[in-house]
């Protein structure tokens, strides 16, 4: 899980280097926008998912990450041999698109794609739930300072079919973080399956309830 920053001496982009899967996986980061850099918890569900395929096999699963950010989650999950769709908001579509090309091809079983999701619009236009079938649903440090916390609940309730796994990784730092975890109990259940203290980082396993046998 250690990262080695590289300067950009020779060429002119900077990039920051990750060992997954076997591979160095070279991440560029924008330092002026969060959704572009990587945090702790990318690196926290990237190692669960190495160290845990026997339990959570990524192969020929179809796999959605909410948040993509720079895109880390989701390459690891491709050269796990995931079918992969890595989405976030279309300014950072760009920097997510260029990394996950510049890591997986060649690389991976199936190539990933590239996809906007702005949380709680257009849902049923973009991802219809008759076509939409995911096995997983990975999600790294998506709640924080922001105020569509309600809309970032709908989308995971939207993405969700019964049999779907959500494999979320969060950083706790302010009060509204427990909230939306009271919130998200509402929908799904959820277990805790792997704790970081120092981190102040929680790993979640969760499926939606299922209201009829309730």
């Amino acid at each position: 899980m250690q990262r080695c920053f590289v300067p950009a001496f020779v060429t002119a982009i900077s990039w920051e280097g990750f060992h997954f899967v076997g591979h160095e996986i070279r991440i560029t980061e924008a330092m002026d926008c969060y959704g572009a850099i990587v945090w702790p918890s990318a690196l926290v569900l990237c190692y669960f998912l190495e160290t845990n395929v026997k339990q959570y096999n990524m192969v020929d699963k179809n796999v959605i990450e909410i948040g993509a950010g720079t895109g880390l989650v989701s390459i690891v999950a491709s050269l796990l041999g995931a079918h992969v769709t890595a989405t976030d908001l279309p300014e950072l579509l760009g920097n997510l698109q260029y990394n996950i090309s510049q890591n997986t091809k060649m690389k991976c079983k199936h190539l990933p794609q590239v996809k906007e999701l702005s949380w709680g619009v257009a849902l049923d236009k973009n991802f219809p739930k008759a076509s939409s079938n995911f096995d997983y649903i990975l999600a790294a440090d998506v709640v924080y300072a922001h105020p569509f916390l309600e809309e970032l609940l709908i989308t995971f309730d939207h993405l969700c079919k019964e049999t779907t796994v959500i494999l979320w990784v969060m950083k706790f730092r302010l009060e509204k973080e427990n909230k939306f975890v009271d919130r998200f109990k509402e929908l799904f259940n959820l277990e805790e399956i792997s704790s970081f203290p120092s981190l102040n980082i929680k790993l979640y396993k969760a499926m939606k309830k299922n209201w009829r046998s309730a």
